[in-house]
């Protein structure tokens, strides 16, 4: 069996040589990267349909399938984003907060590596590319252990990371993998807290809960989102409806894919009609709650459902969206308190007031003024990709990324100063 105490060992020993590490020689092992990963597509989606084809054999849904297919274009937008972190500058080594203390002491922070970084992720096999990027990137080690689901597609893509870090002349030891499904094996790494600085869960909230409970590691989570957008009284119908479309059909097995749309009652008659109207043609399918069809005149269908007692709590991951009026901002504020995971939510409105106090109610990552929870991610944000996106308030929030995966020291200058 793996040996989980060995592979943390490697991890923390190869830490200490990367930090050490200077941007070019990691800049360097990323170009490298990006251009095996174009060279070497039709290898990787070979493997990747074969993960697909024992996944639609085991019966996993389509959102999953589809969170662990990659195609060329997908494998585009991950070299895509490898050339934004490389062109990002190296957070590693940052000085700021400086300051010169009465008694003389110069001070000032300095940015420094977390150290090693364990991710334990599902169905994604881009996250593969994305975390040990960033990792490398940020000076740290990175321990990575995919779902059994796509361990033929991350067995090429680590072999990739590794050929490439050896030819820019790093250690292959900065990226761990654990090649093996084996669920005991998780429990042995949580309790790895001699040698991992950070765990980061990304799935379902059955892991999310379990590496909470479980873990003697700090534990980042996040990436579980319920999502919503509020069209206010004031908004634009029109261009609602496409913001709401674009938040719900873009990729809606993603985690910052829309869920629930609150719809205050003034403009419900003519709104919740047009907005049903519009995106059953994408194939969406409705959860309404019933006072409101028997408002609105309309029936129960193959489209439109009653919104039964959990649905307001489900992260569909499909192309199912819940809809419910509320009697203005003050409901849609208690409702998003209520049911949202703090990950992405957002007003659709043209009433400055009403966006400010959304901005300073709404208690999530993320939150957005007439724009579609769908920005909610690395490389929309500038920053390349993301390790994960928290829900937590500390130490980081939103997508993490370079900055994200640092802490800090105090270094203090002086001239063989001693403390009175």
């Amino acid at each position: 069996m793996t040996d989980i105490l060995a592979i943390c060992q490697k991890a923390k020993s190869a830490s200490r040589s990367l930090a050490l590490s200077n941007s070019e020689q990691k800049n360097r092992a990323l170009k490298f990267l990006a251009d095996w990963l174009i060279e070497n597509k039709e290898i990787i989606t070979k493997e990747n349909e074969k993960d697909i084809l024992l996944a639609r054999e085991a019966g996993l849904n389509e959102a999953l399938i589809d969170r662990l297919t990659l195609t060329f274009e997908r494998i585009g937008s991950m070299v895509s984003d490898l050339d934004t972190v490389i062109n990002l500058p190296d957070p590693v080594g940052e000085v700021f907060e400086e300051q010169v203390l009465f008694n003389g002491l110069k001070l000032h922070k300095q940015r420094v590596p977390l150290g090693v970084i364990a991710v334990i992720y599902e169905s994604r096999p881009n996250v593969t590319v994305d975390v040990a990027a960033l990792a490398l990137k940020s000076g740290n080690t990175v321990i990575l252990r995919g779902g059994s689901e796509t361990l033929n597609t991350n067995r090429v893509l680590v072999a990739g990371i590794h050929h490439c870090l050896k030819h820019s002349g790093l250690e292959d030891d900065v990226v761990q993998f654990i090649d093996d499904p084996a669920r005991e094996l998780v429990n042995q790494l949580l309790k790895m807290h001699q040698y991992v600085d950070m765990l980061i869960p990304r799935g379902g909230a059955g892991l999310h809960t379990f590496c909470r409970e479980n873990s003697t590691i700090p534990v980042i989570t996040g990436g579980i989102g319920i999502c919503h957008l509020f069209v206010d009284e004031s908004a634009d119908l029109n261009k609602s409806i496409e913001v709401i479309r674009n938040a719900k059909i873009q990729r809606p097995t993603v985690c910052n894919a829309l869920d629930t749309v609150l719809v205050h009652k003034s403009i419900s008659k003519a709104f919740i009609p047009l907005l049903i109207s519009a995106l059953k043609k994408d194939n969406v399918s409705f959860r309404v709650e019933e006072n409101t069809l028997t408002k609105l005149g309309i029936k129960e269908n193959e489209v439109v459902q009653v919104a039964g007692v959990e649905d307001f709590d489900t992260e569909w991951l499909s192309l199912v969206l819940g809809i419910k009026e509320v009697t203005g901002l003050d409901e849609a504020l208690t409702h998003i308190a209520a049911h949202s995971t703090a990950h992405s939510d957002g007003i659709l409105t043209n009433a400055p007031i009403n966006a400010e106090r959304f901005i300073r109610e709404v208690d999530s990552a993320a939150v957005f003024v007439n724009a579609s929870t769908r920005f909610t991610d690395g490389a929309q944000f500038g920053l390349g990709a993301e390790v994960a996106v928290s829900t937590q308030r500390l130490h980081a929030r939103g997508p993490m990324a370079l900055r994200e995966l640092t802490t800090y020291k105090w270094v203090g200058v002086g001239d063989y100063l001693v403390r009175a």
